[in-house]
């Protein structure tokens, strides 16, 4: 099983790393980064195990992609990915060719942006997964309704929301996790810690990488009908994020950062999953 990140730039490289090792510790055989060629050599320093593509700024970044599209069984759009227009634009392009191929797509940060400039790109994709933070996720409320967000029930505005998209998954991240599909909503509060560390929620977006194709895979009798693939995707996504937070704070208190989290997905993994 592969991924794909779409992201990656001179001034971000830690990003589009955190989510692609994220993906291969969780379980993923190969994991490929496509960022622009002033970002490759900083990436693959971090890393032997990523395979670095430094495609993303280059004349025919799409096409450099698409080729690799057949292997992969998933992507990340939007670690590190920056908001210029022109990596923007062929992150787009990415996005429609990645939608014909039928695999889930997942967007995060500045994919985030994209998508709230042009909702239409992964609209009514039922293999779309959308993980706003609470900034993020106004900006593309607002986007889409044209109206002020009511920040004073975020249940509802994210049923809103992912109704608006095409009853899209899109994942809230906050002190709760709020998961919805437009119909049903799952909460998750799995215990954390109050250290909160910029990248962790590239380890959300990497590891739903991978669980969401597990999810779609898995055979459907296995699954609660009203319990959607994406959703329990994301719900293991959100917590494992979250068990690996608190083990690392456990061990580092405030000094934690999000490659001590990185360190737990392996036991996280198995306290939540495996025992």
């Amino acid at each position: 099983m592969a991924v794909g990140i779409i992201g990656g730039c001179q001034e971000y490289t830690g990003a589009p790393y955190f989510a692609a090792i994220t993906a291969l510790k969780v379980g993923a055989d190969l994991s490929h980064v496509f960022c622009t060629k002033d970002a490759a050599t900083v990436i693959k320093s971090y890393s032997p195990e990523l395979i670095v593509h430094p495609v993303l700024d280059s004349p025919n970044a799409v096409d450099e992609v698409d080729k690799w599209l057949p292997r992969l069984h998933s992507i990340v759009v939007g670690p590190g990915l920056g908001r210029d227009d022109k990596l923007l634009k062929n992150a787009k392009d990415i996005i429609e060719k990645s939608k014909t191929r039928d695999i889930p797509i997942i967007i995060d940060a500045d994919g985030l942006w994209l998508v709230a400039q042009q909702p239409s790109i992964i609209q009514g994709y039922q293999k779309g997964i959308l993980t706003p933070n609470f900034m993020e996720f106004s900006r593309l409320y607002e986007a889409v309704h044209h109206e002020p967000l009511d920040s004073r029930d975020n249940q509802r505005t994210a049923v809103q929301l992912s109704a608006a998209m095409g009853n899209l998954t899109v994942v809230l991240k906050g002190e709760e996790d709020v998961i919805t599909d437009g119909n049903k909503v799952i909460v998750c509060s799995q215990e954390g810690s109050g250290r909160r560390c910029g990248g962790q929620g590239d380890l959300l977006s990497g590891s739903l990488g991978v669980l969401a194709h597990w999810a779609f895979s898995s055979p459907v009798e296995n699954t609660k009908s009203s319990i959607t693939p994406p959703l329990v995707a994301a719900y293991g996504a959100c917590t494992l994020t979250r068990q690996c937070n608190r083990q690392a704070f456990h061990k580092h208190g405030r000094a934690t950062t999000t490659s001590d989290m990185i360190q737990e997905i392996g036991g996280a993994f198995k306290t939540l999953f495996e025992s």
